[in-house]
């Protein structure tokens, strides 16, 4: 048996890489593979040549060697009898690599790499944000993101206002009641996340429009420059998405401030 044949027969006992006629889906296997897929992974450590093929041992450890597993299922000769690297096809590629096969096409910008807390009311327009490198800044981000006490909870009803003793639950244990939480909000959905994730039908969100000073009329921090606009949105947008239930739906309120 070829190693081509032993590999891709290999790849067809997983059932993620397979189509409905048995066949090969190479895109599959490309995706996962970018990502380190642990069971990819595993699957190929179990074939003694198929490991020695694709992996380098350091110290006893074996290690992935991505780019040359991509590379050689990636040449045209993988599925049939061509000889060159490249396929049927034109497209953009990234070090070789096509756009679709690499499963990501990133925009990236200054401190993207980092969680801003992002000051939210017109006092702190003109402060100093702190950028905390995800890496470098682990604790101080820990603590910032920590669940915190929420207090001075106040129940409107029909008949007027209600102090609050606790909260109407289900039999799970999850609140059913209608919140409004007075805060910053990167800090409020880190705080409602073990009690919300994956539960929310419906996020909504009104972000800064960051538009020139003349037309800043909000009261809130309105005026952030674009790459810290991206990193106060992309650290909200993803604790929103750990929120969302699997049929969830996120509308974002924007003008044309950010769009172009």
């Amino acid at each position: 048996m070829s190693f081509n044949t032993k590999l891709i027969n290999l790849l067809k006992t997983d059932p993620r890489f397979v189509d409905d006629e048995g066949e090969l889906v190479l895109a599959a296997v490309q995706d996962r593979a970018w990502k380190i897929d642990h069971g990819l992974v595993k699957l190929l450590l179990s074939d003694k040549e198929i490991k020695a093929k694709f992996f380098d041992e350091i110290e006893g450890h074996w290690i992935f060697n991505i780019n040359t597993f991509i590379d050689y299922i990636s040449q045209k000769n993988f599925l049939d009898n061509s000889y060159t690297r490249f396929r049927n096809r034109i497209g953009l590629t990234i070090g070789g690599k096509y756009l679709r096969e690499r499963g990501e096409v990133a925009l990236a910008w200054p401190y993207k790499d980092c969680v801003l807390e992002g000051g939210q009311t017109k006092e702190e327009e003109k402060r100093k944000e702190i950028f905390f490198n995800e890496v470098l800044a682990q604790d101080e981000i820990n603590r910032l993101l920590d669940p915190k006490v929420l207090t001075n909870f106040t129940r409107y009803t029909a008949n007027g206002k209600e102090k609050v003793t606790d909260f109407k639950r289900d039999e799970n244990g999850v609140i059913r009641e209608n919140l409004i939480i007075k805060g910053n909000n990167l800090l409020a959905l880190h705080t409602l996340k073990m009690q919300f994730r994956s539960k929310v039908k419906l996020i909504y969100i009104d972000p800064p429009f960051n538009p020139a000073s003349a037309a800043n009329t909000f009261l809130y921090n309105n005026s952030f420059n674009h790459s810290t606009w991206l990193t106060f949105m992309k650290n909200r947008l993803e604790i929103a998405k750990e929120l969302l239930s699997e049929n969830g739906i996120l509308v974002v309120a924007i003008d044309h401030y950010e769009l172009f």
